[in-house]
């Protein structure tokens, strides 16, 4: 890759980078599509709109807050962090800086910068969460994902994308790291990460905070080139991934829901009027009929 780049942001203009994005825009608006309720958040990948096909009423772009204060300024950020955004009351952030309907694929407005281990959100108080390789640049990604738990309200979902160190893409990562560690002077082929976390291993997190995989897939098989026109020339990978060797595509998309013991959920009227009706109870006499003693078959005995 080239020297020039420094960051995530400006990988993504790779040619690696723009079939990582296409892979998972594709995917994203099919999963966020299904998705309802009142507030959603997205935390990390400025450059990837990746709630423009949600269905949520409220959607917000947050930034790290490892964003240097020049360039939160250039966005129309506070420097400050609020202390507590509620999302009860999402009026009072400006509409400007709410994602809204997205139908360009330009520059995303950020919405507010947050640190992933202390968000500003009310607990039980986003239907939604999405985080774009968010948990491989947080210093401490299970704390991070605990920090989501508390803010979805139950049956709230999670979207979680990753890059699997179990595929060509982690090899590459993985050789890139070790040379840049033994003073080489090369980039890392992915910036920005250098930990890899493992489906399995993110799967059990998610297991012990009761936020239930609802679904999944691997993608991206063809490994990270220079060349676009070796990405169409190798585009029959995609299949034969697929079907050959699921588990190791270059990245992984994880869905999941948090459940709540003891929590159930309200099904709607008419439902639940459709189920009084179908449930007939039986008469009164009959009900005594079905216990009523049978008669002797035997002949009783008389006196002589």
């Amino acid at each position: 890759m080239s020297e020039q780049i420094i960051d995530l942001a400006q990988w993504f203009h790779t040619p690696a980078g723009r079939y990582l994005r296409e892979w998972e825009l594709r995917h994203c608006d099919q999963a966020v599509a299904d998705c309802f309720g009142y507030h959603a958040l997205q935390i990390g990948g400025e450059t990837l709109p990746l709630l423009r096909n949600s269905r949520v009423k409220r959607r917000w772009l947050a930034g790290i807050d490892t964003l240097e204060p020049a360039l939160a300024a250039d966005h129309g950020l506070p420097v400050e962090v609020p202390q507590e955004v509620d999302a009860t009351l999402a009026d009072e952030l400006d509409a400007d800086v709410c994602i809204g309907d997205l139908a360009h694929e330009g520059q995303i407005p950020l919405s507010l910068v947050v640190e992933p281990m202390a968000l500003p959100f009310a607990e039980n108080s986003l239907d939604l969460v999405v985080l774009p390789h968010t948990l491989e640049a947080s210093a401490d990604p299970h704390a991070t994902l605990r920090e989501v738990e508390r803010v979805l309200v139950p049956e709230g979902r999670l979207i979680v994308i990753g890059f699997n160190p179990v595929s060509l893409w982690g090899t590459q990562q993985w050789r890139s790291v070790l040379a840049q560690r033994m003073g080489s002077g090369a980039p890392a082929f992915i910036p920005d990460i250098d930990d890899l976390i493992g489906h399995r291993r993110l799967r059990d997190w998610l297991r012990l905070l009761n936020l239930e995989v609802d679904g999944g897939r691997f993608g991206c098989y063809r490994p990270g080139l220079r060349s676009e026109a070796w990405y169409e020339r190798l585009r029959w990978m995609e299949h034969a991934g697929d079907r050959w060797w699921p588990i190791l595509g270059g990245v992984y998309f994880i869905e999941a829901v948090k459940r709540v013991r003891g929590v159930r959920m309200i099904q709607p009227r008419w439902k639940v009027a459709k189920q009084a009706r179908s449930t007939v109870p039986l008469a009164q006499g009959e009900r005594h009929a079905t216990h009523r003693a049978q008669p002797s078959a035997q002949t009783p005995r008389t006196r002589p």
